[in-house]
């Protein structure tokens, strides 16, 4: 949020947005007086937002009773409200969660009234339980810009008139790709808008394939180029792919060279040489196994099959 009040300071923005879950819980007093800190360094820009389904109204929230810097403007209904700002000719309207979930639709119908030239429609939702979205819908009520809230990922439904900015930072390990603001001005009824990525940091599920015969080392210094390429300074979650010898077993926890593996999947299938071991087998029941599931790919589950029934039977011979 830090970053964000220096740009309103820095290019002197008039209006800052922010749709719902400003916090991804219920936010403590000390909280909101830390940001009400940095909004109280806008001189210019005025600040208007609701509260989400995560950091919603609870009877006891501190949003009920807390007093912001003038220049910030709260919206505290569960139905649609319209904040007022004649210093910069806009009205914008919006709501907030009163409970975890809002299955229902506040907008649905409330066009927009020509309080002042220029009216916005923050809404917070976008599944069946958090607010349906329905573009069409919202773009006949007659707004010049929409600003959704709630989905993590950045989305332009109606380009320049209706967008998801996504979280400013991830959120957790799920949240791939990009993360920041939208960037918009409007002027002549015309809205401009533009994603700016701002992230520190990015979640990042990167796939590692495994070579037959890999040694553990070998699978370690794959994996440190992988992240060195894409950046060390985000989070991984690495799958590893491909074959590995039927006797190795890789040491997942020695592979975090850089501290920023979050998660590590083996997907690995053991090697087999299974012509040799079908001739070794034949007229028993490993060596029908194989000679029933051979010839498939790879990837198929045939072949999947064959190496865990192959492994299977191998560890109980030698038993």
């Amino acid at each position: 949020m830090k970053k964000i009040v220096d740009l309103c300071r820095d290019e002197e923005i008039d209006l800052l947005l922010i749709v719902g879950d400003l916090f991804h819980r219920q936010p403590l007093l000390s909280e909101l007086k830390e940001v009400n800190g940095l909004f109280s360094r806008l001189a210019k820009t005025q600040v208007v937002l609701c509260a989400g389904n995560h950091d919603y109204l609870k009877k006891d929230s501190y949003y009920r009773t807390f007093t912001w810097e003038k220049q910030v403007h709260m919206i505290l209904g569960g139905g649609l409200e319209a904040v007022e700002l004649p210093e910069i000719g806009t009205a914008v309207y919006g709501f907030s969660y009163e409970s975890k979930e809002l299955t229902g639709k506040p907008y649905e119908g409330r066009k927009a009234k020509g309080l002042q030239p220029i009216e916005i429609l923050m809404v917070h939702g976008g599944d069946e339980r958090h607010v349906p979205v329905k573009k069409e819908e919202i773009a006949e009520l007659g707004y010049d810009y929409t600003a959704l809230g709630h989905i993590h990922k950045p989305q332009n439904l109606i380009p320049g008139k209706m967008a998801y900015c996504g979280a400013l930072e991830p959120v957790d390990k799920n949240d791939t790709g990009k993360h920041g603001y939208i960037y918009g001005e409007i002027s002549d009824k015309k809205s401009r808008i533009k994603f700016v990525p701002s992230a520190v940091r990015e979640y990042v599920h990167a796939s590692v394939r495994a070579a037959k015969g890999m040694s553990g080392s070998k699978l370690k210094e794959k994996i440190r180029k992988t992240i060195e390429e894409k950046g060390v300074q985000n989070i991984y979650k690495i799958t590893v792919t491909g074959f590995r010898s039927p006797d190795i077993l890789f040491d997942f926890q020695a592979m975090d060279t850089y501290g920023n593996i979050i998660e590590m999947v083996d997907d690995t299938k053991p090697f087999y040489d299974f012509e040799k071991i079908k001739r070794q087998n034949k007229g028993n029941i490993l060596g029908g196994l194989i000679e029933r599931l051979e010839g498939y790919g790879e990837d198929s589950l045939q072949y999947r099959a064959m190496c865990e029934g192959v492994k299977a039977l191998m560890e109980t011979r030698k038993d």
